[in-house]
């Protein structure tokens, strides 16, 4: 197995009981692959929001995201569902290591303020920690939880940020210069306006499909992050996470979604 680097983002139903994610980064940690693990969890997020009282608001399928909800995306994310990942992960005998873009400031970004407000965009990447623990034979497991930059708070307090996993997984992508961004999702790719499964499409194409609308949703921070993983040499695949060894049969050459890439 190449030592290329892939990273992975994994979608919601990792824990369904028909999904063999995990079960394939197993089966790639044997044969030596590098990889980074980005999650989400905007579900379970969701879910604990609501229990709190604490209103949920999606916009373009990125979370506006008050001082409060802020609190539960950093508790439920960079807690709940990244020590699930690991330690499932654990069992199967990878070597995993949880972490989020806080850590060793893998991930900086700038709040968007507004109705958004600390949500954010990326402003700076740093691999440092990254590489440390891929060379000493770890699979880290990134939540995206960010460092808010100091000079973009509005006051000391705002020290977190919530960045959107998909575009987190495309800046960690190009800074590692990875061969693969695996998107995994609950969907059998990304369509035409016809409701059809585009199997290859450009950057362009890709930029066409949020430009003229046809991406709507949790599909238009994908399609961004693909955009800018293929100028910088990377083939992004977004693919049915729900099928059985989705990540293995797809690096494998059996297309089971969408690859975008030049």
């Amino acid at each position: 197995m190449s030592k290329d680097i892939i990273v992975i983002k994994l979608g919601g139903s990792i824990f369904e009981e028909k999904d063999t994610s995990l079960d394939d980064i197993a089966d790639l940690y044997k044969k030596d692959q590098q990889m980074v693990i980005v999650h989400g969890g905007g579900a379970k997020v969701s879910l604990w929001l609501s229990k709190m009282n604490i209103p949920v608001k999606i916009v373009d399928g990125e979370r506006a995201t008050t001082s409060e909800s802020l609190e539960v995306v950093a508790a439920v994310l960079g807690g709940l569902v990244n020590k699930e990942i690991v330690s499932a992960l654990l069992d199967k005998g990878v070597k995993a290591c949880g972490l989020s873009g806080v850590d060793g400031s893998i991930i900086k970004g700038k709040m968007r303020g507004g109705e958004m407000g600390l949500m954010g965009d990326i402003s700076r990447v740093d691999t440092n920690l990254l590489q440390v623990l891929l060379n000493k034979g770890f699979v880290p497991v990134v939540s995206p939880v960010s460092l808010n930059q100091k000079e973009y708070r509005r006051t000391e307090n705002e020290r977190l940020l919530n960045i959107n996993g998909d575009p987190f997984a495309g800046a960690l992508a190009c800074a590692l210069k990875a061969k693969h961004l695996i998107f995994l999702t609950d969907t059998d790719g990304v369509k035409d306006q016809g409701g059809y499964v585009i199997n290859k499409m450009t950057s362009l194409e890709a930029s066409a499909l949020v430009a003229n609308g046809t991406a709507t949703g949790g599909m238009i921070p994908k399609l961004n992050a693909a955009k800018a993983t293929a100028a910088n040499g990377t083939q992004t695949a977004i693919i049915d996470g729900r099928k059985s060894s989705a990540i293995l049969r797809q690096l494998n050459g059996d297309n089971l979604g969408t690859i975008i890439k030049g």
